[in-house]
C-alpha cells in the first residue's frame, strides 16, 4: 500500500514554547482524505493531536485548515489530488490558536452575530409561507452557500490591520438577507454595514475570492452593498 506523509503543525499555547513540525507516515487508498490521514495519526501514531471536525460532508466548514499553502476543508480534500508526497496541514492563519489545529472562532462568530444573520419581518407574520419568484430566488444562489468555514476571514488583509472589522464572511450574510425579498429590515441593517467597521473597510483584495472551499464571492457581495447604501443616502431606496 502507498504511503504519505503528513506534517502536522503543533503548538500548544497552554504549554508555552514555539510551534513545531511532526511528521507521520500514514497508508493510502484513493479515497484517503486529508481528514482521515488525521483521523490514522490520531487513533493510532500520537492521541494528543488536536483539530476539528463534525459533518465529514463539507457542509459544516469545521475542518477548514491550510493544507499545502491553501485554505481547504480537511474532509473534501482528497490525498491523490495534492500530487504531492508530502501533505502539510497548518491551522488557519491569523486565528487566535487553541491547540495544534483548532483555531478560537469566538470573534469570528461575534461579527456574524452582530449583523443579524436571520429573517427579520416588521409586518404581520403570515399563516403560510412567504413565496418567491425565480427571480428572486435567484439572488440568493451565491452567499446562501456559505458554511462559515472562517477561510475568507482569515484570509483577508483588512482583518488582519483592523480588529473591528467585520470581514467578508459577516458581509457576505448581510448581503444575503438584503437581497432577500422577504426580509423587512432595510433601516435596521443599513447602519451594521455602511460604516468604517463594515463595507469600507474592504479594499477590494479579494483573497475572500480565493480562498473560499465553496467558490463564493464575499466580494461581490460587498460592493453590492456599498452600491446599496450610496443608493440609500442619495435616493433613499431601500434596495
Amino acid at each position: 500500500m502507498p504511503e504519505v506523509k503528513f506534517r502536522i503543525k503543533r503548538h500548544d499555547p497552554v504549554q508555552g514554547g514555539e510551534s513545531r513540525w511532526d511528521e507521520f507516515t500514514v497508508p493510502y487508498e484513493s479515497s484517503l482524505t486529508v481528514l482521515e490521514g488525521l483521523f490514522y495519526v490520531q487513533e493510532r501514531l500520537d492521541g494528543s493531536i488536536s483539530f476539528r471536525y463534525c459533518c465529514r460532508a463539507s457542509i459544516c466548514g469545521s475542518c477548514a485548515m491550510y493544507i499545502n499553502g491553501k485554505y481547504r476543508l480537511a474532509c473534501q480534500t482528497n490525498v491523490v489530488h495534492l500530487h504531492a508526497d508530502v501533505v502539510n496541514v497548518e491551522p488557519l492563519p491569523h486565528f487566535p490558536l487553541v491547540k495544534d489545529l483548532v483555531c478560537d472562532m469566538q470573534s469570528f462568530f461575534e461579527k456574524w452575530e452582530y449583523v443579524k444573520p436571520w429573517l427579520i419581518r416588521n409586518s404581520t407574520v403570515p399563516e403560510k409561507e412567504l413565496p418567491q419568484s425565480p427571480d428572486q430566488r435567484k439572488h440568493l444562489d451565491m452567499p446562501i452557500d456559505c458554511i462559515l468555514c472562517g477561510s475568507c476571514y482569515s484570509s483577508c488583509p483588512s482583518v488582519w490591520g483592523e480588529d473591528n472589522y467585520l470581514g467578508p464572511a459577516a458581509m457576505l450574510w448581510n448581503y444575503r438577507f438584503e437581497t432577500d425579498s422577504r426580509d423587512e429590515a432595510n433601516k435596521e441593517r443599513l447602519p451594521l454595514f455602511d460604516n468604517e467597521r463594515g463595507i469600507y473597510r474592504c479594499h477590494t483584495i479579494t483573497n475572500c475570492i480565493e480562498a473560499c472551499p465553496k467558490e463564493l464571492n464575499p466580494t461581490e457581495g460587498i460592493q453590492w452593498l456599498k452600491r446599496a447604501a450610496v443608493r440609500r443616502r442619495l435616493l433613499g431606496k431601500k434596495k
